[in-house]
């Protein structure tokens, strides 16, 4: 039984995650309405791996393939847009765009994060091309290449024990002084990994790919990749709706994919480290699941 909605539910953000539970609501026979702003995080990235049948495909070619499939579920909609706002209404959920409101029984949020990247001149160029955060979707083809690490601390250690599986030809760069306890400088130096010290100016690549870091005293480091870990930015969405975050800054879930709003719910990037395609769409299959499900105990009770 449906609520005095448009919709069973709405979902905002048509990348993996979204487009995953929107093909298992569709086949749930539930009235979606996806919506999305075109500007996935992974849009920078020539080529995606790491996800089986897919594997050296472009983003956008999976993307396109997937709403193709999605599409043919004739209770699924997709708009392009922005949702400007979103807030709870009796029996539901209501969603503001330039086109006009929504309104859903729930809502699914997998709106992804925006990356928020270092101020270093040449890093947003090679973003997603020779600066990169994750070893499994990137580093087999960067292997035993000279490869840097910007970062620090307790984040540091693990990025250079993990990186250092692809290869032993890896420098670890602080961009200032080292916050590393000498048990853990003492680790890396028995890997042979060299810690540099000085502040990074910046990067020189040709088109998005690294040739060298440039080191405040002038000279440069030759590489290939720099692996980075970005801070992440949410939508102003969570917050309106007034989702809790987890420590580590990603919406709070159960094992149910709830937020901590009844009736929204959260897949993708936006809820998991676990920053790649295979895990999006596997997050939204479950997701749509849930959902689906959630309605059905509702309305039998």
């Amino acid at each position: 039984m449906r609520n005095n909605t448009d919709f069973d539910v709405i979902i905002i953000g048509g990348s993996y995650a979204g487009l995953s539970a929107a093909m298992a609501l569709g086949r749930a026979m539930r009235n979606v309405l996806v919506i999305d702003g075109a500007k996935p995080s992974n849009r920078f990235t020539p080529h995606s791996h790491n996800f089986i049948t897919q594997d050296g495909r472009t983003p956008a070619q999976i993307a396109a393939a997937a709403k193709e499939q999605v599409l043919h579920y004739p209770t699924v909609k997709f708009m392009e847009g922005v949702v400007r706002s979103a807030g709870k209404q009796d029996g539901g959920f209501t969603v503001g765009t330039e086109s006009g409101s929504f309104s859903a029984a729930k809502l699914l949020l997998a709106t992804g994060i925006r990356d928020v990247l270092p101020e270093i001149e040449g890093v947003r160029e090679c973003w997603g091309k020779s600066v990169i955060h994750c070893p499994y979707c990137h580093g087999y083809e960067v292997r035993k290449q000279e490869t840097g690490i910007l970062a620090d601390g307790d984040m540091a250690m693990h990025l250079a024990m993990l990186i250092s599986n692809w290869t032993e030809r890896l420098t670890l760069f602080t961009n200032g002084t080292a916050s590393l306890n000498a048990g853990q400088a003492e680790q890396l130096r028995r890997r042979n990994i060299e810690i540099i010290e000085e502040a990074v100016i910046s990067l020189v690549h040709e088109t998005g790919y690294l040739k060298s870091i440039r080191l405040q005293s002038g000279r440069e480091h030759q590489l290939s990749a720099l692996y980075l870990r970005p801070g992440i930015r949410h939508s102003n969405l969570p917050e309106m709706l007034g989702c809790g975050l987890s420590e580590a800054g990603y919406l709070k879930v159960d094992d149910f994919k709830r937020t901590t709003v009844a009736g929204v719910y959260a897949a993708g990037d936006n809820m998991s480290p676990m920053r790649s395609v295979a895990a999006a769409v596997a997050a939204g299959n479950a997701a749509g699941a849930f959902i689906n499900n959630d309605l059905i105990m509702e309305s039998a009770g």
